[in-house]
C-alpha cells in the first residue's frame, strides 16, 4: 500500500504539471510505458490506467497551452506516417481474432502518437536532454538492478524485466539494455558534476552484468556488434579495443559454466532446437505474406492457431522472434519495405548527424549524440533480428530524439552561420557609407 501511495502521489504531481507543461506529460507517459513502474506494485496499483491518465493530461495540456507550435517533418516521421497508414489499412484484412487486432493496432497507433508528440515538443537543449534521462532511467533501473542481483547471486539465476511488458522476456530485456547502455555513455560525456558521471559508469558495468546475466545469446551477439562500433567510433582504437576487452572478460569470466555452455552453442547454432524453432517460424511469417502480400496476416499472426494451420497444418503456434519477419507476416510486403526504411533512416540520420556537429565545436554534444544513438540503433537491428520487437515503443521514441537532434543541429547551424555572417555584413555597410 506504501509503494501505491508513493507512486500515486508521484503520478498525480506529474499529471497536474502535464496540464501546464505538455511535455511534463509526454514525459510521464513515456516513464509508465518504458519503465512500468506499475509492475512493481501489487493488487489494484498494476491495473489501474495509468498511462491513459498521463496521455489525457497531456492532451489537455496541449489544448491548454497550444503546443506544440509546429510539427516538424523529417524523413523519420514521413516513414512513421507511411507505416501507421499502412498499418491501418491492414487492420481491415487481419486473419487474426478481431479482439488481438485492435488492442495491438491501438497500442502501436498510441506510442507512435507520443513519439510524434514528444518529437513536436523536443525544441532545445533541455528538452532533448531531459528524455535521454527519462529514457535512460526508465530501463537503467533494470540494469542496475539486474546487474546487483547478478553479483549477489554470481550469475546463477536470470535476469528479467517486468512481467506483462515488452521487456519482460530475459532476451527482449537484453536488447532494451544494450540499447540504453549508448544512451547512459552520452550522458556521461556531457554531466557537468563529477557524482553524476561516476554514477553513470556505475550504472553502466551494472548494466553490462545484466545484459550478460539474462543468458540471452541474441543479446551477446547484439554485445558484439555494439563493441565492434564503439571500437571503430573511438578516439583511440587501442586503448578502446583494451578496455572492451577488459570489460568483456570481466563479465563472461564472472558467469558459471551452465551461462558459458549456453553461449557456446552459438557456434552450432543448426543444432539447437530454439535455433531451428526459429527457422521454422521465419518460414511461416514469410508464407503468410506470401499468400497476403499486401496486407499479412494481422498483429501476432504466427502465435495465431488458426492463421498458421490455414497454411501450415502442421506446424505450432509461436512468437515470430524477429523483427524483419514479424513486421513481414503482420503486415505483408509494403510495411516491411517501410519498416526497412525507416531502420536505415536512423541510421543514416545518426551517422549524418555525427558528421555535420563535428565540424562545429559548439554542437559537439550533438555529435556524440549521434555516435552513440548510432550504436543503440545497431544493437536494436542486431539483436531484434532474433526477437518480436518490432513494435517496441521505446525503439520508436530513440528514432524521434534521433530525428530531434537533426532539427536542433539544423537550426543552431543556421544561427551559427548568421552570428558568423553579421560582422562581415556590417563591415561591408561601412565601407560602403564611407565611399559615399
Amino acid at each position: 500500500m506504501l509503494h501505491l501511495l508513493v507512486l500515486l502521489s508521484a503520478i498525480m504531481l506529474l499529471l497536474g504539471m502535464a496540464v501546464a507543461r505538455p511535455m511534463v506529460g509526454v514525459l510521464a507517459f513515456d516513464w509508465i510505458s518504458f519503465m512500468n513502474p506499475q509492475q512493481e506494485l501489487y493488487g489494484i496499483g498494476a491495473q489501474l490506467p495509468w498511462a491513459l491518465m498521463a496521455a489525457l493530461a497531456t492532451v489537455i495540456g496541449c489544448l491548454v497551452r497550444r503546443e506544440p507550435k509546429q510539427f516538424p517533418i523529417t524523413s523519420t516521421q514521413a516513414l512513421i506516417f507511411s507505416f501507421a497508414g499502412v498499418i491501418s489499412i491492414n487492420t481491415v484484412f487481419a486473419l487474426v481474432p478481431a479482439q488481438v487486432e485492435f488492442h495491438d493496432y491501438v497500442q502501436l497507433m498510441k506510442s507512435l502518437a507520443f513519439a510524434l508528440l514528444g518529437g513536436a515538443l523536443i525544441t532545445n537543449r533541455k528538452r532533448f536532454h531531459a528524455i535521454i534521462w527519462l529514457m535512460v532511467i526508465s530501463i537503467g533501473y533494470y540494469g542496475v538492478k539486474g546487474g546487483i542481483f547478478t553479483l549477489l547471486t554470481a550469475g546463477k539465476d536470470h535476469v528479467y524485466g517486468p512481467a506483462n511488458t515488452f521487456i519482460g522476456d530475459n532476451n527482449q530485456l537484453a536488447v532494451a539494455l544494450l540499447m540504453t547502455l549508448p544512451l547512459m555513455n552520452y550522458l556521461r560525456m556531457h554531466s557537468l558534476h563529477r557524482p553524476v558521471r561516476i554514477g553513470l559508469v556505475a550504472a553502466m558495468v551494472l548494466t553490462l552484468f545484466a545484459v550478460v546475466a539474462t543468458y540471452s545469446r541474441g543479446g551477446l551477439i547484439a554485445l558484439a556488434a555494439m563493441g565492434v562500433r564503439f571500437w571503430w567510433n573511438g578516439k583511440n582504437r587501442a586503448i578502446s579495443a583494451v578496455l572492451i576487452g577488459i570489460a568483456l572478460v570481466a563479465a563472461i569470466g564472472f558467469m558459471p559454466p551452465d551461462w558459458q555452455a549456453r553461449m557456446f552453442t552459438i557456434a552450432h547454432f543448426h543444432h539447437s532446437n530454439s535455433a531451428n524453432d526459429r527457422l521454422t517460424v521465419w518460414r511461416d511469417a514469410f508464407g503468410i505474406a506470401a499468400h497476403n502480400p499486401l496486407t499479412g496476416g494481422g498483429f501476432q499472426s504466427t502465435a495465431i492457431p488458426d492463421v498458421i494451420h490455414r497454411y501450415f497444418p502442421m506446424d505450432h503456434q509461436r512468437a515470430t522472434h524477429s523483427i524483419w519477419f514479424e513486421v513481414l507476416g503482420d503486415q505483408g510486403f509494403p510495411a516491411l519495405f517501410i519498416w526497412i526504411a525507416l531502420n536505415v533512416n536512423g541510421l543514416l540520420m545518426a551517422r549524418t548527424i555525427a558528421r555535420r556537429a563535428k565540424r562545429i565545436p559548439s554542437l559537439a554534444w550533438l555529435g556524440d549524440f549521434g555516435r552513440m544513438a548510432e550504436v543503440s540503433i545497431i544493437a536494436f537491428m542486431v539483436g531484434g533480428s532474433f526477437l518480436s520487437l518490432a513494435y517496441y515503443d521505446y525503439y520508436f521514441m530513440l528514432l524521434i530524439v534521433v530525428s530531434s537532434a537533426l532539427v536542433l543541429l539544423r537550426h543552431a547551424s543556421t544561427q551559427t552561420s548568421r552570428v558568423a555572417s553579421a560582422p562581415q555584413t556590417q563591415g561591408w555597410r561601412m565601407r560602403r557609407a564611407a565611399s559615399l
